[in-house]
């Protein structure tokens, strides 16, 4: 399915007194790779909510296999899991400099009408990108 992959170096803001990236922070480097995945296809997170189309998060699982620390020069790859519906799924590998997996992780995401806040199908002008 459709892979996105964006690389950034570890902020000293995002460590804990060990130098090691807290757990908290991977979530955003998640959005971050989500964000980018959208971009690549043409489409603005921005503009899908002006659009009328949001995008919570409903579910999020991560293992972590080994720790990211100040400076590191890591990779997150996005990939879509399956065609969306009224959800859209992620996988992702987060990557250091040399290529080792530092966490996997997916993510599961719901269209809502930013007006009613109700699931919605996912947007034809995405799914036409995904076909």
């Amino acid at each position: 399915m459709q892979e996105h992959q964006i690389s950034f170096r570890v902020r000293y803001g995002e460590t804990d007194q060990m130098g090691i990236v807290y757990h908290g922070n991977y979530p955003q480097y998640m959005e971050m790779g989500r964000v980018e995945w959208l971009r690549s296809l043409g489409i603005s997170y921005k503009d899908m909510e002006k659009n009328g189309c949001m995008l919570p998060v409903i579910s999020l699982a991560v293992k972590y296999k080994k720790p990211a620390v100040y400076d590191d020069l890591i990779t997150v790859v996005t990939r879509l899991k399956n065609i969306p519906t009224v959800r859209i799924h992620f996988e992702y590998e987060i990557r250091s400099e040399k290529g080792e997996i530092l966490a996997l992780a997916e993510t599961e995401l719901a269209f809502l009408d930013t007006a009613t806040r109700k699931p919605i199908r996912c947007p034809a002008y995405l799914m036409e990108k995904l076909v």
